[in-house]
């Protein structure tokens, strides 16, 4: 016992490193977060007795709960080491001589000078590093984008270009943490009480993220109104959660590479506005009124306005009036030539001459002061069908 308390400096942290830790999630984490340390939390409810431990070591024997929704990635001076997936708890076991028990083995000497010999070398240290990492496996919500001014795209339904302004958010997912963390995350978040998040504004990775996505946004509108599979519609992208999100997603890939190179995946969006501009709001108007008027609602239309103007025709100009319409009628293929609903079969209207002959004479009757107002009116609805 002696020689434990005259090299306290180094042999004590090590005797504190042989008591046993649970190591799992901090409390208090954000939703958003992506990747943290994995902390102790003593052997007894948070009231463990090994307060002396070095923070880059992790004992023999201790503890590691990996939680739903959680992955569990081990390092050793700097290198990547395991990786779990599985929720549920684990014991750390390792060949470093840190890590070992010094009650274990083939007696107490030998592992004591050499570990204290190790630690003296490196200014009373541990001469190697350990450290375990939660990665969530979660989709991570409130990932924002937006535009500041429009972004223009080829639509395949409008055929033509069209532009907006536009905001919404999107759902990430890790699927490669190896690839994330590798290739992906900077090392001042690989250390105990750094957490990685996609949302922080002072995280310039994410920072990156951010931008690679808004400069992804007009291919993404372009891979989604082209797609004969969502019937070639911008206007369903807002209700279309899953499909827009796999164009984005596909457009980030074809660009920056996100899923091979980083392990990252957009999963779902949420566009909140699309604010088009002048040129695109006339072209929508257009084609809403199209379809609106689409099929026998399009034709009922046609009629009745084709119907009130020979009216005003004969009320304003006479019979000269009616003649004007005909040949304009005549000139779009005539009233005849309109689709008709898909209904029995109707007699044929009267000849349109011969109503034109009936309305010229009943005005020159009302002229000469024959008939009075009601008789021509009326003469007119009947020769008008009315």
């Amino acid at each position: 016992m002696g020689l434990v308390q005259a090299v306290a400096g180094a042999v004590g942290g090590m005797l504190a490193d042989q008591w046993k830790d649970f190591y799992t999630v901090p409390a208090g984490l954000p939703a958003t977060a992506a990747l943290f340390a994995a902390v102790p939390q003593g052997t007894n409810a948070g009231r463990g007795a090994n307060t002396k431990g070095s923070s880059n070591i992790i004992s023999n024997g201790s503890k590691i709960i990996v939680p739903e929704g959680y992955g569990l990635l081990l390092m050793q001076d700097g290198a990547i080491t395991g990786f779990v997936a599985e929720p549920g708890g684990y014991e750390w076991r390792s060949d470093d001589v840190n890590s070992k028990s010094i009650f274990a083995g083939d007696g107490i000497v030998s592992p004591l000078i050499k570990q204290s010999w190790e630690r003296f070398k490196f200014g009373g240290q541990p001469g190697s590093q350990q450290a375990a990492f939660f990665v969530s496996l979660k989709e991570l919500p409130d990932n924002r984008f937006g535009t500041q001014s429009e972004i223009y795209w080829d639509d395949g339904f409008l055929n033509t270009q069209v532009g907006a302004v536009t905001r919404g958010s999107y759902t990430l997912k890790i699927v490669d943490p190896i690839l994330f963390v590798k290739n992906f995350v900077p090392a001042k978040y690989l250390q105990p009480g750094q957490v990685f998040d996609f949302t922080d504004i002072d995280n310039a990775a994410a920072g990156q993220l951010f931008n690679e996505v808004v400069g992804s946004l007009a291919p993404a509108f372009s891979l989604y109104s082209n797609d004969p599979a969502k019937g070639n519609r911008i206007t369903k992208l807002q209700q279309d959660s899953v499909g827009f999100a796999k164009s984005l997603s596909d457009a980030v890939e074809n660009a920056y590479q996100w899923k091979s190179d980083r392990g990252l995946l957009i999963v779902k969006t949420a566009i909140v506005s699309i604010e088009y501009d002048a040129n695109t709001k006339e072209l929508l108007k257009t084609v809403q009124r199209a379809d609106a008027l689409a099929g026998s609602r399009g034709n009922s239309n046609l009629q009745a306005s084709v119907a009130a103007g020979m009216q005003a025709a004969g009320e304003n100009s006479g019979a000269a009036g009616l003649v004007g319409l005909g040949m304009a009628g005549g000139m779009m293929g005539g009233i005849g030539s309109l689709q008709q609903p898909a209904t029995p079969a109707a007699p044929a209207a009267p000849a349109a001459d011969d109503a034109i002959a009936k309305l010229k004479k009943a005005k020159e009757m009302l002229d000469l002061g024959l008939i009075t107002q009601a008789d021509y009116d009326a003469a007119k609805a009947k020769a008008l069908g009315l």
